[in-house]
């Protein structure tokens, strides 16, 4: 998944990046509302992490237009604020979780993977097709009970197919779910990585297919 962190302090913005990489995340990092308005003009993201006292603004401010321009990207407000009105007033405004700093990871991993599974409408963290089954939650692959080990990116990549299977993905849409802005990938890259896990689907009843000119997709076979 792609994330957006919009955190002035470095200190924490580098801890949350370097957590959340280590769980196969993208992350993109803003220091300011004006960073953050660039980068999500020209990319789309899973998750924003958005931190409400900013050197050039309010972070509810971020929040109240980013709803009225009718985006559905899920956002945790990371607030320093614990009264029950100021939480209450994030969740009016659109907010989908907050979190009181300072922040523990592992609060923070389980409630990002709360409101992903809230927005793709998955009740359960187990997601099947065919003989295949993933937990979202672990990270699991299975094919026919038996477990599939993934790497990190290789595991980020089949997220972004088993949750859109049908669904056709360019070389650059794929480059732009697994790559952050600091890392300079080639579309060659992609190409790598869904060799790897084609290998990996082997003896499932699910496979990556090339649609020519267009890009991947993944489907029953």
């Amino acid at each position: 998944m792609r994330f957006l962190l919009i955190e002035d302090s470095e200190a924490l913005a580098s801890a949350v990046v370097e957590r959340l990489h280590l769980d196969g995340h993208v992350v993109d990092h803003a220091g300011d509302l004006a960073t953050a308005w660039d980068y999500v003009a020209t990319t789309d993201y899973d998750l924003i992490l958005l931190d409400i006292m900013l050197p050039d603004g309010d972070g509810r401010s971020f929040l109240e237009r980013h709803r009225s321009a009718d985006a559905s990207t899920p956002v945790i407000v990371l607030t320093a604020r614990s009264e029950v009105s100021d939480r209450v007033g994030l969740l009016d405004l659109g907010a989908d979780d907050y979190m009181v700093k300072p922040i523990d990871f592992s609060e923070l991993e389980a409630r990002c993977r709360a409101v992903l599974r809230r927005r793709g409408g998955e009740a359960r963290n187990l997601i099947t097709l065919g003989n295949l089954g993933f937990d979202s939650l672990a990270g699991t692959l299975k094919i026919g009970g038996e477990t599939v080990q993934l790497r990190t990116r290789e595991l980020r990549l089949f997220e972004v197919f088993i949750n859109a299977p049908g669904q056709i993905f360019s070389k650059s849409a794929l480059v732009d779910r697994l790559f952050s802005y600091d890392e300079d990938p080639s579309e060659n890259a992609i190409e790598v990585y869904v060799g790897r896990l084609r290998r990996r689907l082997a003896g499932s009843d699910v496979g990556i297919t090339t649609v020519r000119g267009l890009g991947y997709k993944l489907e029953q076979t």
